[in-house]
């Protein structure tokens, strides 16, 4: 019990490391670790350099000779810059990101050693993939899988050590991380959406994806996340009593930020830079110790190797200055979790925003199409959308406090909702003009410059919202990895453009113009996919009811939504558009399901040692002393029965726990006697995790009434309030 005052007393007294501010500007040293286009033009001839753009640009295979003239360049530059060492680094279906150093260092046969790297070793490695996550693709005894080089991505330097990004597949060739399928989603929209922007322009020669994320995360003090086996162990509170304060007064969302966690983000940001991430903004959040911090929008494999590059660098930085960064979803009861919204667009090389509003009726029936094929995707594929966002973790999160519902709908606020209207009447282009931004004056305030309004709200309850000139997928979860939900949108979105495309061919064979054809596809699809549109509160109960209706997913249990990867749309989608075959399908899910399971078994064993070998100890020692109280107080004839309501109230949550523990460890045996993952799974979800809740109120109960000198673990207070 002394050691939780020991480590608040500790979080107490930590000062604010200083962070020196670089001498140069961020234009200076932006991108200085990163093997990027200006380095690759001093390090490489210009053969090499033209053909490495080329490959990069354009997919242009690149042979070894050339690869052999990369790696020259680039051990070069990774030496000149400190670098001892290199690793192909990937992203194995873990959620994180894996690396292997190997040094560059090798003996020359005469006593001494060489620095060497070649063409072979950049291109190409063997990592165990056996010993990854894969489904069943690979057994124990069949080890062999590779990393291949993505020239894309460009290698970067943490530390000592050169990064290089690449792909990692099985021996049998299939995909066993995120970056394959990504690359392949990102391919299948690019051909599919430049075939339907030849319809309006034939100039575009390709359509790029564009990401832009907003990584959402909570800080606490590391001395008390050490006593807190919870935290330590699940990255979320298991128990623990809610705050008198929390967020209530909403006080902290957008507040001055702590001095200690100002220089946090200083140092962070200064090495995102560095490494050629484009961070833009931070910013307090809503619940106390919750922050956010956000880049430029980039490519999307970029930005995408960008997000789970800050996730690992976050933690080592947040380390130095006394803090543990929390990327669970979910890792306080009563108060916001953490999110990662995905905000995802489609441009053209001609420069064109395709989901960004023009000036001509041309233009804006090419933004309506796509805009209307979008929603028709996910209105078709809303259950595998949430099944791609789903998880043990993000799944404590959806639907609870300013979290979108567990629920997908498409929100497109009022004047898009008016336009697609008229044009389902009309089917004319007159139903294809869009107000210019409205000038909202403040009455009152002279001083005040006039505000330019947008043409649409924001609607916080949306999991799928359209916000101007891009869509903001809010569901996404604050530990994802972006892959998951990118390779789903943008999978669904290829196959309903290619679909698109096949209908207004058709159409135009058979004489109809061009423009009318378009129209009348459009029109089909906006009557067909109004149930997914919904511009509402998505947290009232009158939304649940009325998605059920609608025939939307409503399903909230994680290991049943994972069924959705298998459905035969699913299947039948992802092989079309050459993103997974369905060994990849049927591999995934297996993870999918071995992995929630663990995570729940895990938080059942970390609840259960919490439960019997810290509250329950303590609550018998305090009772104890109160029973010595009441027994003295009997002998002095003074009344005690207040103590004996409480030592009352005391021994009913400490024997219900005792056997909700006991039963909650039964069904733990009995699901884990199951050999098929899904239903290892499913039993977890619905005979294990059930006890969880029940089991925390006799806690949160208990630390109530226990005296705060003797309860071991530090509570919400300490952990949400300490800067």
């Amino acid at each position: 019990m002394l050691l939780r005052f020991k480590m608040v007393e500790a979080a107490l007294n930590h000062r604010a490391v200083e962070v020196k501010a670089p001498a140069a500007r961020p234009s200076e040293y932006f991108g200085e670790k990163v093997f990027g286009r200006s380095v690759m033009r001093k390090y490489l001839d210009k053969p090499t350099y033209e053909a490495l753009l080329n490959t990069m640009d354009n997919g242009t295979p690149l042979s070894l000779e050339l690869a052999d003239s990369v790696a020259a360049g680039m051990r070069q530059w990774a030496l000149d810059n400190g670098a001892d060492h290199y690793t192909h680094w990937f992203q194995p279906l873990t959620g994180g990101t894996a690396e292997k150093h190997d040094s560059f260092s090798e003996p020359d046969g005469k006593g001494f050693v060489i620095e060497t790297f070649s063409g072979k070793v950049l291109a190409q490695q063997e990592p165990d993939a056996s010993s990854f996550p894969n489904g069943g693709i690979r057994n124990t005894f069949e080890a062999r899988g590779y990393s291949a080089w993505d020239p894309t991505s460009p290698a970067f330097i943490v530390d000592t050590t050169l990064c290089i990004p690449t792909v990692f597949i099985a021996y049998t060739g299939e995909a066993l991380d995120y970056k394959v399928p990504l690359l392949r989603s990102i391919s299948a929209v690019d051909k599919a959406a430049t075939a339907v922007c030849h319809y309006f322009d034939k100039s575009v020669s390709s359509v790029h994806t564009f990401l832009g994320w907003e990584q959402e995360y909570f800080l606490v003090d590391e001395s008390l996340w050490a006593v807190r086996p919870d935290l330590v162990l699940t990255g979320r509170t298991l128990h623990g009593h809610e705050s008198a304060k929390n967020q209530q007064l909403e006080d902290h969302y957008f507040g001055a930020i702590p001095t200690r966690v100002i220089n946090f983000m200083k140092e962070l940001e200064c090495e995102c830079l560095k490494l050629g991430i484009p961070v833009k903004t931070r910013h307090n959040e809503v619940a106390p110790n919750q922050f956010e911090l956000a880049p430029v929008y980039e490519e999307a494999n970029l930005a995408n190797d960008h997000n789970q590059l800050l996730m690992t660098i976050m933690d080592k930085i947040a380390r130095r200055h006394n803090f543990r960064v929390l990327l669970h979803e979910k890792p306080f009861k009563g108060i916001n979790g953490s999110g990662k919204h995905n905000n995802w667009s489609l441009g053209t090389d001609t420069g064109v925003n395709l989901f960004g509003p023009g000036k001509t009726p041309s233009e804006n029936l090419q933004f309506i199409t796509f805009l209307v094929n979008v929603i028709a995707a996910v209105y078709k594929h809303n259950g595998l959308l949430k099944a791609s966002i789903m998880s043990a973790t993000n799944s404590h999160r959806l639907g609870a406090n300013e979290a979108p519902p567990a629920i997908i709908s498409a929100f497109l606020g009022s004047q898009i909702s008016s336009v697609l209207d008229k044009l389902e009447r009309s089917g004319s282009d007159d139903a294809l003009r869009f107000d210019a931004k409205s000038v909202l004056k403040m009455s009152g305030v002279s001083q005040i410059p006039s505000i330019l309004l947008d043409n649409t709200d924001r609607n916080r309850t949306s999991p799928f919202a359209f916000t101007g000139n891009r869509f903001e997928f809010r569901a996404v979860g604050s530990s994802d990895n972006c892959a998951e939900a990118m390779i789903t949108l943008c999978t669904a979105a290829a196959e309903q453009l290619t679909a698109f495309k096949s209908e207004v061919d058709a159409k135009i064979e058979q004489g109809v113009k061009k423009e009318r054809a378009i129209y009348e596809t459009l029109k089909r699809l906006i009557k067909e996919c109004k149930v997914i549109h919904f511009d509402g509160n998505g947290y009232s109960d009158e939304w649940k009811q009325e998605a059920l209706r609608r025939g939307l997913d409503c399903e909230t249990s994680a290991p049943l939504l994972f069924d959705r990867y298998l459905d035969e749309q699913s299947v039948k989608m992802f092989g079309d558009m050459g993103v997974y075959n369905k060994v990849e399908l049927e591999a995934r899910t297996e993870v999918k399901w071995e992995t929630y399971t663990k995570k729940i078994q895990i938080e059942a064993r970390v609840l259960g040692d919490i439960t019997m070998n810290n509250i329950i100890p303590v609550a018998s020692k305090y009772e104890a002393i109160l029973l010595d109280k009441a027994y003295k107080m009997k002998e002095l004839g003074i009344n005690y029965d207040t103590d004996l309501e409480l030592i009352k109230n005391i021994q009913s949550h400490t024997s219900e726990l005792q056997r909700l523990v006991y039963e909650m460890i039964e069904a733990r045996k009995v699901a884990n006697r199951v050999e098929n993952q899904r239903q290892r799974a499913i039993l977890y979800h619905d005979t294990v995790e059930v006890f969880f809740d029940e089991i925390r109120t006799h806690i949160d109960r208990l630390e109530e009434v226990i005296d705060d000198q003797l309860w071991p673990l530090p509570k919400y207070r300490e952990l949400l309030f300490i800067k």
